[in-house]
C-alpha cells in the first residue's frame, strides 16, 4: 500500500499528551477521531470527539495525560491483507470516521476515512457511460423556497451564473449521456420556454404531470422501450459533486435494480441533551451531541424493470417504490459519498452553501 501518512500526521499523538491538549488537537483537525501511537507510530488506541465530550461531561481534569482514557483496543486492518469493499461495508454498518491500517508491527501507515475509501477511483475518472440516460423530476412547488417559487419555477434557480438544472445536464453529460428527459408540472411552460431558448448540444424531452404525482409517479409517463438500458434520475435541486461514471460502475457491477446514492452527514443538537436510565434517574447531561446518518440524496440508478412497479397516473412517491422493490425482492444497493460532495439547492440554508459547493 502507498504511504500516505503524511497528510494525517496531525491525527497521530501521543498516549502522554493532556486531555486538554488532545481537544485543541482535534479542533484544529477537522476530524472526529485521534490515533493514539507511541514513538515508533506503534498503534496503541483511538480517541473520539464522543470519548472526548463525555471524558468532559464527567469532569475529568483537563490537565491529565490520556494514557488511561483513550480506546485501546480499535479497529484497524493489517496493510497485507484487508479487503477495501470489506472495510467500506465496515465503515458505512460501524459509522467509523476513521480506521487505521498498520504494518505486520502494528506500525501505522495509512489511515481510511470516508473521503479517502469512497473518493474517486481513478481508473475510471474518465470513464464513459454508455446506454444510460437522464430523467430529472421537476414538478414540485418548491415549497420550501418561498417567496421566490411563487413567482419563479424552483428548478430555474440560479447558481453561480447558471440555473440548477443546467448544471445538472452539464455534470451528466461529462460523462457520455445525451439523452435527457425532464418531469414537469408546476409552471412547466416557463421551463420549457427557458430551455428552448438554449442552444445546447443535445435533445431534452419533456414528461409533463396533469396533475402532482409525487416524488416519482411521473416515470409512469415513460413510454416502455425495447432495451435494457439503465436509467438516472434525479431530483432537481440536488447535484452529485463525484465521479457519476463510478456510481455506474457500483450499480452495474452488483447487478442492483435500483442503486440509492447517500450522503454520510453528521447532525448536531444544539442543546445539552439529557440522559436517563430506564427508571427515568438522570445519569448524565451530553453537550451538543452528534450522530451520522446516511442521507438520501434524490439521485438513483433504475434498471427499466423497475418501472413497472410505478402505478399509471398516480401519486407515488420514491419510499413507495423503495418499500415495493423490496416487497418484490428486487435488489436494493446504496452508494455513499461525502456530505461534502451534494449540493441541495432545494432549502434556503443549503442554497447559500451551494456556490461555494459546487465546483463543475
Amino acid at each position: 500500500m502507498e504511504n500516505v501518512l503524511p497528510e494525517y500526521n496531525s491525527l497521530l499523538v501521543s498516549p502522554n499528551i493532556s486531555l486538554f491538549k488532545a481537544l485543541i488537537t482535534l479542533k484544529n483537525t477537522g476530524k472526529k477521531c485521534l490515533i493514539i501511537v507511541n514513538k515508533k507510530k506503534k498503534l496503541l488506541g483511538t480517541l473520539t470527539d464522543g470519548d472526548l465530550r463525555t471524558l468532559v461531561i464527567l469532569k475529568k481534569n483537563l490537565n491529565q495525560s490520556i494514557s488511561k482514557l483513550y480506546n485501546a483496543k480499535p479497529k484497524f486492518y493489517f496493510e497485507k491483507n484487508f479487503n477495501l469493499e470489506i472495510a467500506k461495508k465496515d465503515i458505512i454498518k460501524n459509522r467509523y470516521e476513521l480506521v487505521p491500517v498498520v504494518n505486520k508491527f502494528r506500525k501505522v501507515v495509512d489511515v481510511l476515512t470516508w473521503d479517502k475509501v469512497f473518493a474517486t477511483n481513478k481508473e475510471i475518472i474518465n470513464k464513459k457511460v454508455n446506454n444510460c440516460e437522464l430523467i430529472i423530476m421537476a414538478g414540485g412547488e418548491g415549497t420550501r423556497m418561498q417567496p421566490f417559487t411563487s413567482i419563479f419555477p424552483k428548478p430555474l434557480i440560479p447558481v453561480n451564473g447558471k440555473t440548477i438544472l443546467e448544471h445538472i445536464i452539464t455534470k451528466f453529460s461529462k460523462i457520455g449521456i445525451k439523452k435527457f428527459t425532464i418531469s414537469l408540472g408546476y409552471k412547466n411552460k416557463t421551463i420549457m420556454a427557458f430551455f428552448k431558448s438554449l442552444k445546447l448540444e443535445f435533445k431534452i424531452q419533456f414528461l409533463i404531470e396533469t396533475k402532482p404525482l409525487g416524488t416519482i409517479g411521473s416515470l409512469s409517463l415513460v413510454k416502455k422501450k425495447n432495451n435494457n438500458n439503465d436509467i438516472f434520475v434525479s431530483n432537481c435541486d440536488v447535484l452529485i459533486n463525484s465521479n457519476l461514471a463510478e456510481i455506474y460502475d457500483f450499480h452495474k457491477k452488483h447487478d442492483h435494480d435500483l442503486t440509492i446514492v447517500a450522503a454520510a452527514k453528521n447532525f448536531e443538537i444544539p442543546y445539552g441533551v439529557c440522559e436517563t436510565s430506564a427508571k427515568g434517574i438522570f445519569k448524565n447531561m451530553a453537550e451538543k451531541p452528534s450522530y451520522s446518518a446516511l442521507v438520501n440524496t434524490g439521485v438513483y440508478i433504475l434498471k427499466q424493470n423497475i418501472l413497472s412497479l410505478i402505478p399509471k397516473n398516480n401519486k407515488f412517491d420514491i419510499t413507495d417504490l423503495i418499500n415495493l422493490a423490496k416487497k418484490k425482492k428486487k435488489k436494493i444497493g446504496l452508494f455513499p459519498i461525502t456530505e461534502e460532495s451534494w449540493v441541495d439547492v432545494g432549502q434556503w440554508n443549503e442554497y447559500k452553501l451551494a456556490a461555494k459547493k459546487l465546483e463543475i
